[in-house]
């Protein structure tokens, strides 16, 4: 299963907008700052990398629907796509 360069390209972003504010949580506890503006970063760092791996299952799930078998070569089968969806969980 190939996925769409658009979709990589969102995918991307979403991490790189989540490795800056890791970073920028990093940078807060060396400088020691208030423990709710550090959580409140870290839970935005966290949401842009689950929403990247959302992003990845959701184009995943819709390439398989579209699929002309459901065992076609490479595409996964249902319990894989629940399982990867669920690691994100």
């Amino acid at each position: 299963m190939e996925i769409d360069a658009a979709v990589l390209e969102d995918v991307v972003k979403r991490l790189r907008r989540a490795q800056g504010q890791i970073g920028g949580v990093i940078r807060m506890i060396e400088e020691g700052r208030d423990c709710a503006d550090v959580l409140t970063q870290l839970a935005a760092a966290s949401r842009a990398v689950s929403r990247a791996g959302f992003k990845i299952v959701a184009t995943g799930l819709r390439e398989c629907a579209q699929a002309p078998t459901s065992n076609a070569e490479g595409v996964p089968s249902e319990d894989e796509l629940e399982k990867l969806f669920l690691s994100l969980a």
